[in-house]
């Protein structure tokens, strides 16, 4: 597999920051593999900027910077602009359909998910849209496990929130 990096670009209250933490820890904790991520976001806690860096490898990670993504999920219009320059040729731009728009075709494989709707339509509630990504790009990927994502998913939020985390991820395992 080599060093995979992944950047996440989105709004607070999104779930950026939780997808970068749930795919560090399914990476490092239950699929054995080295991985370290970062996260930064805006001092409002919803509706501000938010972005995830998750660096993902076999072997040890000296440099913990995505300095360009082979994965690039955008999940709101305006981290387009900001983060798709970031993109490797070649790389996978995974979106959330329903939110941004502004995406031309250009030297990457798009996969986009209307991750929004289907969590609205399906589950009653917009803030698992980004499980039903996360799911999604492990089905076309294979980067890591279903079930190391599943076991993060199970330890990384409460406990109340498991059953609808868990059924959106698996609702994205069955789009891609």
């Amino acid at each position: 597999m080599g060093r995979t990096e992944i950047l996440i670009g989105g709004v607070g209250g999104q779930g950026v920051v939780l997808s970068g933490i749930l795919l560090g820890t399914a990476a490092s904790l239950y699929d054995g593999k080295q991985a370290v991520q970062t996260q930064s976001y805006s001092s409002e806690l919803r509706g501000g900027s938010a972005r995830a860096e998750v660096i993902i490898s076999e072997d040890r990670i000296t440099d913990p910077e995505v300095r360009r993504a082979d994965i690039l999920i955008l999940m709101a219009e305006d981290a387009v602009g900001r983060y798709l320059n970031k993109i490797k040729p070649k790389g996978l731009l995974v979106i959330d359909a329903d939110l941004v728009k502004g995406v031309t075709s250009g030297d990457y494989d798009i996969l986009a998910i209307p991750a929004t709707s289907i969590a609205d339509k399906e589950m009653n509630n917009i803030i698992v849209a980004n499980l039903i990504i996360l799911g999604a790009l492990i089905k076309k990927t294979k980067l890591l496990s279903v079930e190391s994502m599943e076991k993060a998913i199970e330890a990384s939020v409460p406990k109340k929130a498991k059953d609808l985390n868990l059924k959106a991820f698996r609702r994205g395992l069955e789009l891609s």
